[in-house]
């Protein structure tokens, strides 16, 4: 069994496909998904696909690099998806100092929000954080009800070092491998995948985004996170089957579901 810990069926790049892209995900091996929420309009969707498919799971959040207008209307919209009986965390959200599509105290109030939509209903948190290391680990230490659960979180599609990621672990984080680790120029991601315990793994696509080398530059989609994983077990010396196993018991257990 693999669990691909984030991907966006709901995006536009698989309209009318899903049923399809389920079955080549099985088909790999890849038995569970989580659909992850960017705006309101993508979180009631993931919601919906949730509703409707049993191998698939929702999150529901507002990710830094959106463009929703952020006020009473939209916190409180957000705050009803998130009552949902088919979500399951909180996110994507976070810091994004890459594009700085919002200004940057802006983005840490809308982070901050959703932390404390996560603490009050009990939920885990997935979180965007790029170009912004530091100040997403100052938000999270400061919102300690957010973290108190374990796991807090996940780190979605880390490009961090491996100190960072150590750092995320420390706070009850799951750290997330997507398709760079497998790149010819894969930067620091070989460390953090050697570095970390395999109980503090996830693996993802990010689909549509960030296909695997095999397949760069084409549409991502969930079967391809299996390359992801044998690129994890092969630079930690470990089975495809061993890191399977372990990544797929984090994502059940990241997000509260059954085995």
């Amino acid at each position: 069994m693999l669990f691909d810990s984030h991907c966006h069926l709901q995006a536009d790049a698989f309209t009318d496909e899903v049923p399809e892209v389920i079955a080549r995900a099985a088909a790999a091996g890849v038995t569970r998904m989580a659909v992850i929420g960017w705006d309101l309009a993508s979180s009631a969707a993931a919601l919906r696909l949730a509703a409707q498919y049993p191998q698939l799971t929702a999150t529901v959040g507002i990710a830094p690099h959106d463009e929703t207008q952020w006020g009473e209307e939209t916190r409180d919209a957000l705050r009803d998806l998130a009552r949902d009986p088919h979500c399951a965390a909180i996110g994507e959200c976070g810091l994004d100092f890459h594009y700085n599509t919002w200004p940057r105290d802006v983005q840490a109030a809308v982070f901050a929000y959703q932390l404390s939509v996560a603490a009050a209903l009990s939920k885990p948190v997935v979180i965007h954080s790029r170009d912004a290391q530091a100040e997403t680990l100052e938000i999270l230490r400061r919102h300690s009800a957010a973290v108190a659960r374990r796991p807090a979180g996940v780190m979605h599609c880390y490009s961090g070092d491996a100190a960072g990621a150590a750092d995320f672990a420390a706070l009850g984080f799951l750290v997330s491998i997507a398709g760079p680790v497998t790149y010819r120029k894969p930067r620091n991601l070989p460390d953090v995948a050697r570095s970390l315990p395999l109980d503090a793994l996830l693996v993802e696509t990010d689909a549509p985004f960030l296909a695997p080398q095999s397949r760069r530059g084409k549409r991502n989609e969930p079967a391809y996170v299996r390359e992801v994983a044998q690129t994890v077990a092969d630079l930690r010396g470990e089975t495809l089957e061993t890191v399977a196993a372990a990544v797929s018991r984090n994502a059940v257990r990241l997000f509260g579901l059954e085995a």
